[in-house]
């Protein structure tokens, strides 16, 4: 699947919301997409690890971390976990680590930035519930594509 944020707003202008530029790619695949799985957590990565332990069936994990740069919610471990289940990509309204790991790994990564301290795991954070960050609304069943030009976001499959 070739992803091209551009070509896809040009041709389906009315059904995207484009998320506000704040975002780096991070993970060895810079372009992908896929169904949306939401997880909104605050510096415990718990859930995170746990969904990206199961099958991913090409969706993309919408993370809602609070846009809390104080620890990562993504590193190389659970990024590995990720790509063996078949998950398309992570965007993370927060922070990840193990960068150069990440950038190997045929997964794709969007994250605000970058810190090496893990989370604690306190088993706190709601699975597929409705998120707002980056001026748009995310839910879960909607599609995400992402490439160097940015992350948008539809009701329905655009590929």
């Amino acid at each position: 699947m070739t992803i091209s944020t551009p070509d896809l707003c040009d041709a389906h202008e009315q059904e995207v919301s484009v998320l506000e530029p704040l975002f780096a790619n991070y993970g060895g695949r810079e372009a992908f997409g896929g169904e949306i799985v939401t997880v909104k957590c605050f510096e415990d990565n718990s859930l995170v690890k746990e969904q990206l332990a199961q099958p991913g069936h090409g969706r993309v994990l919408v993370v809602d971390g609070g846009g809390s740069l104080r620890r990562a919610l993504l590193g190389d471990m659970i990024a590995e976990s990720a790509v063996r289940q078949g998950w398309s990509g992570v965007v993370i309204y927060g922070a990840v680590r193990d960068v150069d790991a990440l950038a190997a790994l045929e997964l794709g990564v969007q994250a605000l930035g970058v810190i090496p301290l893990k989370t604690e795991k306190r088993g706190l954070g709601d699975l597929n519930v409705p998120l707002r960050f980056a001026g748009v609304d995310i839910r879960p069943g909607q599609y995400l594509y992402t490439d160097n030009n940015g992350i948008i976001i539809s009701a329905k499959p655009l590929i």
